[in-house]
């Protein structure tokens, strides 16, 4: 990202996340999820650990939320998750308002990042997981077209370095050139666009 860029309203796409989350009905918590280690509620609970994560990197507020792996544990949700999920997304989303955010070195799951790698990140992160989380509990995702082209384009580069196998969460689901720019952004994440 250069000065001339435009800094990336994250809002759209943290609304669209919380009205998803919203959606989830308790009995749905213990669903399968397209993260094969994850049910409804552990993404539910890396939502809300993500978002706190990239808040405080975005505020360059380093620390325990900064430092910790997101493979240090499982995450779950606790019995104020409804509350607090869509506050601290709202919080994510303001923070990231700041163009400062965007420059400078920052820190997120315990990695040293430019601002504008980690903000690519954190859009990557809301978007696939949003898919994730519709998917898994039956809604219609429609993700904030800006942020699905940051994330299409963030995942590309990480497939072109060959990072992992190719994705970023697991090897590249080859998905035909035509098809929608979410279909080829969720293949290029590792998954299944057809998962059901």
């Amino acid at each position: 990202m250069t000065d001339t860029d435009a800094v990336l309203d994250l809002g759209p796409q943290t609304q669209v996340v919380a009205r998803l989350a919203e959606g989830v009905t308790d009995e749905q918590l213990e669903d399968r999820t397209p993260c094969p280690e994850y049910r409804v509620r552990h993404l539910l609970g890396h939502l809300l650990g993500l978002s706190v994560a990239f808040r405080d990197a975005g505020r360059k507020d380093l620390g325990p939320t900064t430092d910790t792996s997101p493979e240090a544990a499982v995450p779950d949700v606790g019995p104020g998750w409804r509350e607090e999920l869509p506050k601290v997304l709202a919080e994510l989303a303001e923070a990231w308002r700041d163009p400062a955010a965007w420059t400078g070195m920052t820190r997120a799951g315990g990695v040293d990042l430019p601002g504008e790698v980690a903000a690519a990140v954190a859009v990557d992160e809301l978007v696939i997981h949003g898919w994730d989380l519709a998917r898994a509990t039956g809604q219609s995702y429609e993700p904030d077209p800006t942020a699905l082209q940051m994330a299409h384009d963030f995942l590309a580069a990480a497939a072109a370095e060959g990072d992992r196998g190719g994705g970023i969460f697991g090897p590249v689901v080859p998905v035909a050139p035509e098809a929608p720019l979410l279909d080829r952004a969720v293949g290029l994440s590792g998954r299944d666009p057809h998962w059901g």
